[in-house]
């Protein structure tokens, strides 16, 4: 990605140059923490079935968008992070943090998406099978605008890698090793990640290495 950038910026290097030159002044790249899930499945409300199977490619915007939670520490106690994010581009369309993991929470998050996209029908909208994306509240929602709920197999994060995948680069580039801060501040960082690093400036593989913004503008 530092070669890319910096060809970008007109210069030109290969990448076991830049790799020389990082080793020589000590830099490397972040490690992740072990992952910890956060679904709650046990419970009796209804799941839907897996219409996605793993297939990650979309032909074009508002065909496949996966949704997911995290979790992030403040020195405050926790604040939960819901995405929406289309599997087009890899585009986070809809995204909502609170203090509590609620269908509340994924609900302002498919509705940021809903908004940003003019209200499409018709998508496939995947997610796990917690609590919060099994409740009517949420269910109705779906409903209402038309879209299909796909859920993974019980226990199977392979099912819903891509919203996973974000959430690792999201918490290694900008949550580990960084100081604990106040919900408030974590906020601010996380809305500057999103809205400005990560859908405009950071390149994507599954995109040919351009960000979000510039594929689906291309």
């Amino acid at each position: 990605m530092i070669t890319l950038d910096l060809k970008d910026a007109g210069h030109c290097y290969d990448r076991k140059t830049v790799a020389a030159n990082m080793q020589r002044q000590g830099l490397r790249a972040k490690a992740a923490k072990k992952f910890k899930a956060t679904t709650n499945s046990k419970h009796e409300l209804p799941v839907a079935p897996n219409f996605l199977q793993q297939d990650f490619s979309a032909d074009f915007p508002n065909q496949k968008w996966v949704g997911d939670i995290t979790y992030l520490w403040t020195t405050e106690g926790w604040l939960y992070l819901a995405v929406v994010i289309d599997l087009y581009s890899r585009i986070v369309v809809g995204w909502a943090m609170a203090e509590r993991m609620t269908a509340e929470l994924t609900c302002n998050a498919l509705q940021m998406a809903l908004w940003r996209r003019r209200m499409p029908s018709n998508v496939i909208v995947h997610s796990d099978r917690g609590s919060q994306y099994c409740s009517t509240t949420y269910q109705a929602l779906l409903s209402r605008h038309d879209l299909i709920c796909s859920m993974s197999a019980k226990g199977n994060c392979y099912d819903n890698a891509c919203a996973e995948s974000f959430f690792h680069t999201l918490k290694v580039e900008v949550v580990h090793g960084e100081p604990v801060v106040s919900r408030a501040a974590l906020r601010q960082i996380v809305f500057e990640y999103i809205e400005v690093d990560y859908n405009r400036n950071r390149r994507h593989s599954a995109n040919g290495n351009i960000s979000p913004v510039a594929f689906e503008t291309n």
